[in-house]
């Protein structure tokens, strides 16, 4: 059908039907040979402008028979003769090119053509230009491909973007034939009503075949221009597409210009590294996303949180408007639960920062996770409990910052206190992780005053320790005293619980035998030992006779008590021992000041651990004699 060959102006194309051409048309840097009565049948423009160019050859023919004698006339019949086999047109701005009116050109010779979705805009924009309607000729080029985009094109969603992408070299004419707005009515109506979760993010190898399909057209946005894509955001909007389809979609788009927004992902491909926009473009492109985020929160996974946390990242590196990082601390704290430490992990970006990550930043986040759940509080059971499971996967996550952060030498010990107390009560079932953290921070602030000792300690709940934690903390040096008095303090609580849970365990559950349990657990330490063994022989004298479950736990009774005292003993040694010792460092050093190593090394003292004396060597003698004697 046709041949390509290069001319001193760029390629030339010709129509091998075995007949000279007549009419030289130019498209761009082509110069296509053709024949004039195919594309007269089919365009009424070329018809136009062919007929308009063989009137003016003729009337400048009819000038030269008046100027000229018989001589010159016969070598002009012969220059006329050539123009008209080579009528020349030029068509400026053609939509879509020479290869549009390449495909165009076959259509007019006859030439089946393949439409596609890359193909069909500009394809219906070049019948346009060339005024190929329906009324001129059956069956013409505009009807063609405006069935193929009805019935092919817009049907899927994936098509209707390939399509809008090639309407981006096709303005203003591609708008003005509503090709622009039906490919974005088509994907918003389309993602509005397939399923939100094929829009999430894959968990394992049987998700990530599932959204497949989804990946591969949400992949492509990032070939869009901004205001094509905020088109097509607002009409997500205007039909309530899920939020977890918008901010997917919007994640998708910045991947291409922000290639590392994601820690996980931070080589960009050479693809993308190549059509990197310049600073400020990437700043006005991360402000007008972060300005299309949805407000609500999303039920999406944990890869759209670490994508928010790229986004601020970002903004601080690009020096976005204040606004828009209020906007994304807001965005992340409302689903603060889902973020990891590495997330929380901000650099400080602003040289007035001392400290090595972002705190106030952090501070913010929480501050408007916080808000968040308060002002979610609706009375509703399940509801309730959702949220304080947030708010202890949140109060666990902020003590692995706050163990993260402790070490760095310019934390000021008010940054690490208002932190650590930002969270409340119940957040914490446990007090270790906090308690790790306070130890990271007095190791790494050796030079911290005692009373900002005294301070960052009173934010641990001795109560909420485990023995692990109550183990290392009684011989831990860089606590203050007080705080280790503390401890030892609510060992031997939790040592008295444990024991009257043994007597609760033991104790058959009869009303009147329930009556004497609770008398019996809310035993004081100010009780006497006569009401002591006043309740031991009643359970004795209600026990079955010949019981060897009631011998056997009355023995360890009285085992444990006998722990018990000599534990409240050694307290009150210990407690004797603090005191005289802070008065001989007062005397030594009234300032207060303690030199490296602590006082313990000073006067020579260790602290044993007090947890369970049961299992000191004395003990477990004074047991076994104890025990023959009553099998005896």
């Amino acid at each position: 059908m046709a041949a390509e060959k290069p001319t001193s102006k760029g390629q030339a194309w010709f129509c091998t039907t075995g007949l000279p051409s007549d009419v030289i048309i130019e498209v761009d840097d082509m110069t296509f040979h053709l024949h004039k009565f195919p594309l007269m049948s089919k365009s009424r423009k070329l018809h136009d402008l062919i007929t308009e160019q063989e009137k003016n050859q003729t009337t400048t023919t009819n000038q030269n028979d008046q100027k000229f004698d018989n001589d010159t006339l016969q070598k002009d019949d012969e220059i006329e003769e050539e123009d008209e086999q080579h009528c020349h047109i030029t068509l400026p701005d053609f939509p879509g090119g020479s290869e549009s009116f390449e495909t165009a050109a076959k259509f007019c010779y006859g030439v089946k053509i393949e439409l596609s979705p890359t193909t069909a805009a500009p394809l219906r924009c070049a019948g346009e230009y060339l005024q190929m309607t329906e009324e001129y000729s059956e069956e013409n080029l505009i009807s063609k491909t405006e069935r193929f985009l009805s019935h092919s094109v817009f049907k899927n969603i994936k098509y209707s973007l390939k399509a809008l992408i090639s309407c981006q070299k096709l303005v203003p004419m591609a708008e003005n034939l509503g090709i622009v707005q039906r490919c974005i009515d088509a994907i918003a109506s389309k993602s509005a009503a397939a399923d939100p979760s094929l829009f999430g993010w894959p968990v394992n190898d049987g998700a990530a075949m599932k959204i497949s399909e989804t990946d591969s057209w949400l992949n492509e946005l990032g070939n869009l221009s901004l205001p094509l894509f905020q088109h097509l955001i607002f009409a997500m909007k205007s039909l309530n597409v899920s939020v977890e389809t918008i901010e997917t979609c919007l994640i998708h788009y910045t991947k291409k210009f922000f290639p590392g927004i994601s820690r996980t992902s931070r080589k960009p491909s050479s693809s993308s590294s190549s059509t990197l926009p310049s600073q400020n473009e990437q700043r006005e492109l991360l402000e007008t996303i972060i300005s299309n985020l949805p407000i609500e929160k999303s039920s999406s996974s944990n890869t759209a949180t670490r994508f928010l946390f790229g986004f601020l990242r970002a903004s601080y590196i690009l020096n976005a408007s204040e606004g828009c990082r209020l906007t994304l601390e807001k965005r992340i704290g409302l689903q603060l639960e889902k973020a990891s430490l590495d997330d929380l992990l901000i650099p400080s970006y602003s040289y007035l920062n001392e400290t090595l990550y972002d705190v106030e930043c952090v501070e913010r986040i929480l501050e408007y996770f916080l808000q968040g759940l308060e002002e979610s509080r609706s009375g509703i059971e399940d509801e309730d409990e959702n949220r304080s499971a947030a708010l202890m996967v949140v109060g666990k996550l902020i003590d692995g910052y706050l163990s993260e952060i402790a070490s760095d030498a310019n934390l000021k010990p008010e940054k690490f206190y208002d932190l650590a107390i930002a969270l409340p009560d119940h957040a914490r079932l446990f007090d270790d992780g906090l308690y790790r953290a306070v130890d990271v921070y007095l190791k790494a602030h050796p030079w911290v005053s005692e009373a900002d000792r005294e301070k960052i300690c009173g934010i641990l709940d001795c109560q909420k320790l485990t023995l692990e934690a109550c183990t290392h903390a009684a011989q831990n040096e860089r606590l203050p005293l007080r705080a280790v008095v503390q401890v030892l303090f609510f060992e031997q609580l939790q040592l008295r619980h444990a024991i009257a849970g043994t007597l609760v365990a033991a104790e058959p559950d009869t009303p009147m035998e329930a009556a004497g349990r609770l008398s019996h657990g809310g035993t004081e330490e100010e009780e006497e030992e006569e009401e002591e063994e006043e309740e031991r022989s009643v359970v004795v004298a209600r026990a079955p006779e010949g019981s060897s479950t009631w011998r056997a736990a009355v023995r360890e009774n009285q085992v444990l008590r006998v722990d018990m005292d000599s534990m409240r003993t050694r307290v009150h040694e210990l407690e004797r021992e603090c005191t005289t010792m802070r008065k001989a460092i007062q005397k030594i050093d009234p300032k207060g000041h303690v030199e490296k190593g602590g006082w313990r090394n000073r006067f020579g003292c260790k602290f044993k651990t007090q947890v369970c004396d049961s299992h000191q060597p004395s003990v477990v003698e004074a047991r076994r004699g104890r025990n023959n004697r009553h099998e005896q």
